[in-house]
Formats: C-alpha cells, structure tokens, sequence
C-alpha cells in the first residue's frame, strides 16, 4: 500500500513538471510561427503546387548551409501543431512531402484574409519584450508595462517610430479583412437603413472601404489619429479625418468600434461611449453604436481552447494598453453608465461578437 501511494505521489510529482516546462516553453510554438511566416514557407509550399519534399523546400529558403538540418526540427513541430500536414513518411527526412492546412492558408500573404501580418506585428520584440517587465510593473505605478518597457504608451510610441507604426497598422488591417469577409455574409442586417457611418479607430480603413463597396448608401468615414491616416484620401464614399476620439466624433447615423474599448479602462470607455452618444443626436433614436468586440461569458465558454484565447488577449490588453476583456455584465454597466437605454449581443465571429447599443 505505502509502495502505491509513493508510485501515487511520483506520477503527480513528473506531471507537474511537465506542466510546468509546457508553460515555460510555450513562447517556442509562438516564436517558431513567426520564424515559418518571416522565411515565407506556406508561400513556397503553396506556390510549388502540390505536396513539397523537405529537400526541395530547403533549397528554396534563404538559408545557411549550415542550417539545413534545422529545417527539419522546425517543420516538425510546426506539423505538430497543424500547421502542417505530411505524407510520405520514410526514415529518410528529406523524402517528407509537406502539404498545408486550413491554418497555414491562413498565413498566405496573398489570401486576402492572411493573418501573416498579425503574427509579425503581434510577436514583433517591440510587443513582446514587455512581458519580461510585467512584475517590474506590478511593483511600480506606470499605466501599461508597454509604458515600463519603452517610456511611451504604445499610440505615443507608434506615432514616434514608423517602423512599428506600420507593423501595427498592417496588422490591425489583416484582422479587419477576415472579419469584414465573415462580418458581411453573417451580419448585412446590422446595416438597414443607415445612412452614414463613422469607423471610430478605423485604421488604414480595410474594413470602411469594404463596407462601402458593399453598401453603396452609405456615407463612410474613417476616424482616428493624424498619424495613422496621415497620406490616405478620400475615395468614392470614403473620406478619412484625423482627430480624438475622447474629444468629438463626427456625426452620423452609426459608429463602428472595432476593436476599440478592450483597449481602454472603464472610466475611458463610458467617455468614448458618451462621445458616441453625443455624434448620433442628429439621428435620434434610429441611431446605434456598433461594436465588434470578445464577451468573456458567451456561448463557446465551454470550449477549452476559446476560454484561453479570450483570457491570452484579456493579458495583453492589461500589459500592453491598461484595457480588457469583458463579460456581459461588465458590458451592460458600460452602456448604462455612458446613457444608452438597449443593446443586442449576437455572438457570430468567432470568439468575437457583433453588439449593437441603441440610445
């Protein structure tokens, strides 16, 4: 009994360890992504048309000689975690044929909806290193520990360094083209009857201008920093205007915010939220404020891998921009605090939901 109990308290022991290690090499899986989309490999399979040997995909990479058994180590636990699939297994390694997934597809530059630019502007150093900071952070009194890592908030610092101001851009516009695929297909009702809309924090404007190609009676406008729009112009009916958001918003029938109040603390979002409020007067109660944005609580909260997901980005809103996820009630109490009287929460895009507030 007491030789079962020690066998009992061994295997407990080693699982926590592997626990552990997991949680500490978890950055390898992230690192190991970025590493396969900066040296093009989806592109190279995809575009060599059919499944691809290992010896022909190392040769077409811009490597060192030295590093070709390298290859080998990273397309296998890239294949690990679906990112890849493989045929033609032998003892030889150089005979594996590769073939894509439905998540390295993803990861095509030219899909329209790549998410390419998302992982480099995401995993980019600038947004990484401040995670080493986070309990510095917790120690000292800056807002962000983007703040702690780099002096600046992060708009401050996008608007200082080009470099990272278009790695920011270029990412937030591949997130705006695959939602704007699934956003139109699933949600066109959202639209009825609206004359105008303000894209609030809109961006480079990759989702206005698919809006307005796809509503031809709207009149659209992205909204947001100087620097952001800084060289875009006006096109069919798009027109693009520099300003705060916390300060006024212009007029219309709809304000869409995509993507916008996670970044933001409470107190923050009842401002924008009343600045929102103020821009739809002239429509009266017609008017409505959308937000595509993650509940905490909706309905796929039993899935595992969608509760992680939410929770990863509800900590990079804390350590890189002082926001946060919400769950319905935390959304409900913005809405009342900030005037508007009803809201509907559909859950359609994924882990993120389309909600619209009325006056």
């Amino acid at each position: 009994m007491e030789s079962q109990n020690e066998d009992h308290i061994a295997s407990n022991l080693l699982k926590a360890q592997s626990h552990i290690w997991n949680h500490i090499f978890n950055f390898v899986n992230s690192m190991s992504l970025k590493c396969v989309v900066d040296l093009s490999i989806p592109d190279i399979i995809h575009s060599y048309g059919k499944p691809m040997s290992l010896s022909k995909l190392i040769s077409s990479l811009p490597i060192h000689p030295s590093k070709k058994p390298c290859i080998y180590r990273l397309m296998r636990i890239m294949t690990h975690s679906d990112f890849f699939s493989q045929q033609n297994i032998t003892d030889n390694e150089l005979e594996i044929e590769y073939m894509l997934t439905d998540v390295s597809k993803l990861l095509l530059k030219d899909n329209p909806m790549s998410m390419a630019p998302f992982v480099q502007g995401s995993l980019d150093p600038t947004m990484t290193n401040p995670w080493h900071e986070f309990s510095t952070w917790l120690k000292n009194d800056d807002i962000t520990t983007f703040q702690t890592t780099h002096g600046r908030f992060l708009w401050n610092y996008a608007e200082h360094n080009p470099r990272f101001n278009k790695l920011f851009n270029d990412s937030m516009a591949s997130d705006a083209q695959l939602v704007t695929n699934l956003f139109f297909e699933n949600c066109r009702e959202v639209f009825n009857g609206l004359e105008s809309l303000v894209d609030v924090g809109g961006g480079t404007g990759t989702l206005t201008e698919a809006l307005a190609k796809s509503f031809q009676q709207l009149e659209c406008t992205v909204f947001d920093l100087p620097h952001v729009i800084e060289g875009l112009h006006k096109s069919d009916n798009v027109k693009y205007v520099g300003g705060d958001m916390f300060k006024e918003i212009p007029p219309a029938d709809a304000i869409l915010l995509k993507w916008i109040l996670h970044d933001w603390n409470d107190e923050e979002c009842v401002n924008i939220l009343k600045k929102c409020k103020e821009s739809l007067k002239k429509k009266g109660d017609e008017g409505k404020v959308i937000i595509i944005e993650m509940v905490l609580d909706s309905e796929e909260e039993n899935i595992n891998e969608s509760v992680e997901t939410k929770l990863f980005f509800d900590m990079a809103m804390m350590v890189l921009l002082a926001g946060k996820e919400r769950n319905k009630k935390e959304w409900v109490k913005l809405f009342l605090s900030a005037g508007f009287s009803d809201y509907k929460i559909t859950p359609i895009l994924g882990l993120r939901s389309v909600i619209e507030v009325y006056p």
